[in-house]
């Protein structure tokens, strides 16, 4: 649907993320598209079918699908990344790399990753998750793997706002949890790919329940993204020894700390009374 927003940032990440998602012929336009940026912004919709073997209403379906308006608006994207310095892209790792490369690299790609979330960050989503979460009766997390560890970080961060929380990253337990979710409750489900069917099962039960869905991904258009009332979506750089959901894990516990900022600024008084309770306490544990 047309809309008068700005194009994507981001546009090769943006065509990577969705690039699971695409059909065969959308994947080779991406393909072209990716390894031919330069020549690709001065294409013709015709010209892109012609050197992709596909036809001009694949190439717009494709835009669409992407994100974007149409291929113009594709392309203003695509310009605007391009014209940069090529190491922006990414940064891969060698196996003969010093300590300090591999460092300067990890952090450099890490960075780039925390940019790009936040240039296409969606604040309407984030503000809803803020008050969905707020205004929950209880507030249970789901997430395996590495998800698993943003899964704990969430319920460790969500109790300071003295809300009933619990991670799960058990599929017997999430599955519990799900069935017995009401309709004044919150799920937030952690999943890279959005493709876990363990995830989608539990998330199925909730959304019967008519729980409230919060998802944090990579990949907006997953299935798990299909059942979401919100979607909270960031994404990280793969590079080779580095996974892409290794480093999506710290984009999404980026977007996490901005939802907690949102939460205590709700009630600033409350979270700095818990806050001094607990350091109170905490205090008379250490030697």
């Amino acid at each position: 649907m047309a809309n008068s927003k700005q194009p994507p940032a981001n546009c090769l990440l943006l065509l990577l993320s969705n690039y699971p998602y695409f059909t065969k012929s959308q994947q080779k336009i991406a393909d072209y598209i990716s390894e031919n940026p330069h020549e690709a912004i001065r294409q013709s919709i015709s010209e892109i079918a012609e050197s992709t073997a596909s036809s001009e209403i694949t190439v717009s379906r494709f835009c669409h699908k992407a994100g974007f308006n149409g291929l113009q608006d594709l392309k203003i994207a695509l310009a605007s990344e391009i014209f940069t310095p090529l190491e922006s892209v990414c940064q891969d790792i060698n196996t003969y790399d010093t300590v300090q490369e591999i460092a300067s690299k990890v952090f450099y790609n890490t960075i780039n990753s925390l940019q790009d979330t936040l240039k296409d960050l969606d604040s309407e989503a984030v503000n809803k998750a803020i008050d969905l979460i707020y205004n929950a009766h209880k507030i249970d997390v789901y997430g395996y793997g590495v998800s698993s560890g943003v899964a704990k970080d969430i319920e460790n961060h969500l109790l300071r706002y003295s809300k009933p929380v619990h991670a799960f990253s058990d599929l017997h337990m999430q599955v519990t949890s799900a069935t017995l979710l009401t309709p004044e409750d919150v799920v937030i489900i952690v999943s890279h790919s959005g493709s876990n069917l363990d995830l989608i099962t539990a998330a199925k039960l909730a959304k019967a329940n008519h729980a409230k869905i919060i998802v944090l991904t990579s990949y907006k258009t997953s299935p798990l993204c299909k059942l979401a009332d919100i979607i909270l979506c960031g994404a990280g750089r793969e590079v080779t020894y580095r996974s892409e959901a290794t480093a999506s894990r710290l984009v999404h516990l980026a977007l996490m700390d901005i939802i907690y900022t949102g939460l205590m600024m709700k009630d600033p008084d409350k979270f700095t009374k818990n806050m001094n309770k607990m350091r109170l306490e905490i205090a008379k544990r250490r030697v």
